[in-house]
């Protein structure tokens, strides 16, 4: 009978991937808490905070740096407008989409919102000095930037 081969242990660079993955899904967790009392799920939060620092942005945009699909973003955007946190202009603008802007109550929310994600990432960073921050920063944006400039 033939032995199963068990596969080698995890490259370095591997163990590392997987530690991004575990910190990324800690800190939907812990960004999850805080913002349930505010009624707010991550998503919801990214889609306020994504409009707050992009007006005019497009529906296909506004999913991509949300992380959902174009089909998960309409319905995400039908419920916020529901509740009373973005207006959608009546009449299609350019490649037929429809604005999308904060209300004020929806500024007021998100203000509460950012205050608690802020506490979270500080906490995540707390044990890290200045220099420490800036370089973790500098090392995640060229990790992200070699997966997304490089070809599939």
């Amino acid at each position: 009978m033939d032995e199963i081969a068990l596969a080698p242990e995890r490259t370095p660079a591997e163990e590392l991937g997987v530690l991004i993955k575990e910190t990324q899904a800690a800190l939907n967790q812990r960004m999850a808490e805080v913002l349930r009392p505010l009624g707010l799920s991550v998503a919801q939060y990214a889609c306020l905070q994504t409009l707050h620092d992009s007006p005019g942005i497009t529906g296909s945009e506004l999913a991509r740096r949300v992380f959902v699909s174009r089909q998960s973003m309409n319905v995400l955007l039908q419920g916020l407008e529901k509740r009373g946190l973005i207006e959608r202009a009546e009449e299609p603008g350019p490649r037929r989409e429809r604005s999308t802007t904060l209300t004020p109550h929806a500024a007021v929310l998100l203000q509460s919102a950012r205050a608690a994600v802020a506490e979270v990432a500080g906490a995540m960073t707390a044990t890290l000095d200045p220099h420490e921050r800036d370089r973790l920063q500098a090392l995640l944006v060229a990790c992200r930037d070699a997966l997304t400039d490089s070809p599939g």
